[in-house]
């Protein structure tokens, strides 16, 4: 090709605006669409109005875009139907090609070819078939170069076309690579009355030409930042009400304002909903995030917003109010760490057999009391050095509350993001320490038995933060239901949530081999569109069906964190869904304050087959005590004030702290006996932390009232028989598993119930507050035993709720077996419980009797002599 003579040379010009100069930079293009009527390829028609009417004139010249653009005529060549064989050299050459085909408003077409010559872009510009009356020749190119409304380079390019032939013409431009990323904006000036609709030539959707330099078009999935083999990065973000989208880039992770912001252009950088663009990997940006504009008030154009799919989340921005950042954090342009599970196995235990432990990972070591060393403490690596006293307690699940990035003014409970740890349970609150942290943490669990759940929070974020300003229509129930709208609640059910949510269990299966999730609020994943209960929502039935989350454990916990009560209600669940059971909680807590119903007592012990008896079994009811919200344990027999009456607590005499010696016995004993009815009831007992050493919030219900675990509390007389007795449960529920343990419901000939002297229960008598119950064993898995030492008896489980004494009447053991005490709540430590058991003496010939002291239960084994 021949250089056009200097006469036809174009300066550089642009508006100043301040921006870094960036430089070393190159960037492959891939913009090729397939026609609907052929085999051809063209690009669909793009166009931006960069310009209207004129040319701007009187641009000031920058430094910044020093270019050497040229202009080149294309020398006439002929052309043959040959076979052509390429090198791999020319076909990585054609691999950075991007093609574009234009429609023009007065017909023909304009093509236009961008290519790489060494680092510098070359932008082919070919024109063909225009119905023009005049001189083609006079055909004149009108552009500009732009990046975004806070980023303008307007640059001006006038320059003619050179004739290639008698119907087509062709130009040349070539950018330098420090000049990229942009969009190339152009029209074509025809000569004066060449054409009925005037001397500017603009496509056929009435806007102008304009193709991206420097960067590609990208691809709408996956969401998020990924990385491709040849080193690119990946943006892709879903935002159906947004006019447009800017992806900001920030060289530095300290500073306020990105380095550089590109806008993407609705034709080129948007399919369907989700809008994506993407950049070579060479480039040294460290951070992003997304400015959004609309024409509600949901959008503000002035906010960076953090990338909903994000997995590593930069740390924080200085100043991030004044600087527009609704979050104080970022996605990091990175990879995922690179983590050795090997030899990692998941220990895949059914539901009935699991003993779980709730736990914060903050509190759980944060305090001194903990004597980790300080990168340690409150981290996902204090967990793993705490692993010995899970496993003393009999632990084989370890549920953690929620771990997402979080708003931490309010708790984890209000989460701003999905897909990565808080930086704050990492060492030196490092987003990559926390991820390899949390790895670490889960790897040495599982080598140790034990499964690790997550408690997440789908159905709102926090106030200030998460979705808001990228779709709020989109992804909350704005202008839908005021209620939920106020308390920033997602839209579950929608589409474009409902995927998100299931990308992010995903995740955490697969990268972080996360065994299972406890959903809070669950009652909410089932609203429709518009707020509606929906018998079938989308959501809980693709997390049931999936694929890989079905083999997961999911359950469904009603507690909402704005309100703190949980709510009631019959959930879908295929026979997958478990569930927090609620109501025994409320049953077990009415029954030993002297107010609940034997009926109620003997549904919870037996598995609650009110609520799971429906296709399911005992194995799916999480039962328990005291949880992470309300009173904890020890409260729940400290504590009885009108305030906390929810709460279904009784002080045993005397509110608050005392040194009244009977009082605490008698706190004492119902500590014990919540306990006790825990482990031996059908279901998955869930224990929460500090429990086991009676950590306190003196008597408020708030969740910030909780205090970090003072381990010192381990080793007080309290904490030694509590953690000892929980331990003797966890082994007996073990041992028993053919009656403690069990996936389906006992049948009917395997429980007996009667009272005090053998009679039948009090059902319908109110002020009956003693119940007692024989669970036998099977008799053909004893049959099938030959050594009386391996023969599995009955088990007799007493309660007196009653302020009390009661004599109870034993019934016969099994032939060959004699009963042995293996619980007395009432007794003194360190007889109160015992795995031998004690013999209970025989008062006369068949009689067996046992008196029960009151408020107290006790546990009675049938077992052969010398077993």
């Amino acid at each position: 090709m021949a250089t056009l003579p200097p006469s036809l040379a174009i300066g550089p010009h642009c508006l100043n605006s301040g921006a870094t100069e960036l430089s070393k930079l190159s960037f492959v293009t891939r913009y090729l669409c397939k026609s609907k009527m052929g085999q051809s390829l063209q690009r669909i028609d793009v166009g931006r109005k960069l310009f209207s009417g004129e040319v701007a004139q009187n641009v000031m010249q920058s430094r910044y875009w020093n270019l050497d653009l040229r202009c080149f005529a294309a020398s006439r060549v002929s052309v043959e139907q040959t076979e052509q064989i390429f090198t791999s050299t020319q076909v990585d050459e054609l691999k950075k090609l991007s093609t574009y085909l234009f429609r023009t408003e007065i017909g023909g077409q304009v093509k236009v070819l961008v290519r790489k010559r060494s680092v510098n872009h070359v932008v082919d510009i070919e024109v063909s078939s225009l119905q023009l009356s005049g001189d083609e020749s006079q055909l004149v190119l009108s552009g500009g170069v732009h990046r975004s409304d806070h980023d303008i380079k307007n640059r001006i390019i006038e320059t003619p076309f050179i004739a290639k032939s008698s119907s087509e013409l062709a130009l040349e431009l070539e950018f330098e690579a420090k000049e990229a990323p942009f969009y190339f904006s152009f029209l074509l000036k025809a000569p004066s009355g060449a054409n009925s609709s005037g001397s500017e030539i603009r496509t056929h959707r009435k806007t102008n030409f304009c193709v991206p330099i420097g960067f590609n078009q990208g691809y709408p999935a996956p969401l998020g930042l990924s990385f491709s083999t040849d080193g690119s990065m990946n943006f892709a973000v879903y935002s159906r009400n947004a006019e447009s989208l800017v992806l900001c880039l920030y060289d530095d992770t300290a500073s306020e304002k990105p380095a550089l912001e590109l806008d993407l252009d609705p034709f080129v950088n948007r399919t369907g909903d989700i809008w994506h663009a993407s950049i070579e990997g060479s480039w040294t940006f460290v951070r992003y995030g997304y400015r959004c504009k609309g024409y509600t008030d949901a959008f503000n154009a002035e906010r960076v917003l953090l990338d909903p799919y994000a997995r590593i989340i930069g740390s924080s921005i200085p100043n991030h109010h004044e600087s527009g950042l609704l979050l104080k954090h970022l996605g990091r342009l990175c990879k995922e760490p690179a983590f050795d599970w090997s030899g990692d196995v998941c220990p895949n235990l059914p539901m009935e057999k699991l003993v779980v432990y709730r736990l914060n990972v903050l509190h759980f070591t944060e305090d001194k009391s903990s004597k980790l060393p300080a990168d340690v403490v409150g981290t996902f690596a204090g967990v793993t050095e705490k692993v010995q006293h899970l496993k003393d307690l009999g632990v084989n699940a370890v549920l953690l509350e929620p771990i997402f990035t979080f708003d931490e003014q309010k708790g984890p409970y209000f989460p701003c993001h999905f897909f990565s740890p808080t930086n704050l349970y990492g060492p030196s609150n490092g987003s990559v320490s926390a991820i390899n942290s949390i790895k670490e943490m889960v790897k040495n669990l599982h080598a140790n038995g034990m499964e690790v759940l997550l408690e997440v929070v789908f159905t709102h974020t926090a106030e200030g933060g998460g979705l808001q300003g990228l779709d709020d229509l989109s992804y909350y129930y704005r202008n839908r239901v005021q209620d939920l709208e106020r308390r920033n609640a997602l839209n579950c059910n929608y589409p474009v949530v409902q995927r998100m949510i299931l990308d992010s269990l995903r995740h955490w299966v697969t990268e972080f081999h996360i065994d299972g999730f406890c959903f809070i609020n669950a009652s909410c994943l089932l609203r429709g569109f518009y707020g509606e209960h929906l018998s079938r929502p989308p959501l809980i039935e693709a997390i049931a069906f999936d694929p890989l989350l079905s083999k997961t454990k999911i359950i469904a916990d009603c507690w909402y964190p704005h309100d703190m009560m949980p709510k009631e209600i019959r959930f879908p669940h295929w026979k997958k869904w478990a569930e927090m059971n609620t109501k025994f909680c409320t049953d077990i807590r009415n029954f030993l304050r002297g107010e609940g119903a034997l009926s109620s007592l003997a549904t919870r012990l037996c598995g609650s087959g009110d609520i799971f008896s429906d296709g399911r079994g005992p194995a799916f009811s999480f039962n328990y005590i005291a949880k992470n919200f309300g009173l904890p344990l020890v409260d729940l027999v400290s504590f009885s004030k009108a305030e906390i009456a929810s709460e279904l607590s009784w002080n045993c005499g005397v509110e608050g702290p005392t040194n009244k010696t009977a009082v605490l016995e008698r706190r004492l004993k119902q500590i014990r006996n919540f306990l006790f009815i825990l482990f031996i009831s059908l279901g998955v007992p869930v224990l929460n932390m500090g429990d086991e050493c009676g950590q306190s919030s003196g008597g408020s219900l708030s969740y910030g009232s909780r205090k970090l675990l003072d381990w010192n509390a381990m080793t007080t007389g309290f904490g030694i028989q509590t953690t000892q007795f929980i331990s003797f449960l966890s082994s007996l529920r073990m041992r028993r598993s053919d009656l403690l343990q069990k996936r389906s419901f006992l049948k009917e000939e395997n429980i007996e119930w009667y009272g005090s002297d053998q009679s039948p229960p009090g059902w319908e008598d109110p002020s009956c507050k003693f119940l007692a119950m024989t669970l036998k064993a099977d008799k053909e898995e004893n049959q099938l035993s030959s050594e009386a030492s391996r023969l599995k008896g009955d088990l007799l489980i007493a309660i007196n709720a009653a302020d009390k004494a009661e004599i109870i009447i034993l019934p016969p053991p099994p032939e060959g077996l004699a009963w042995r005490r293996l619980v007395d709540t009432a007794l003194p430590y360190p007889g109160f419980f015992s795995a031998d058991g004690k013999a209970v003496l025989e008062q006369m010939m068949g009689l067996f009797a046992y008196e029960m002291k009151s408020l107290s239960c006790t546990l009675f084994e049938a077992r052969a002599d010398g077993s």
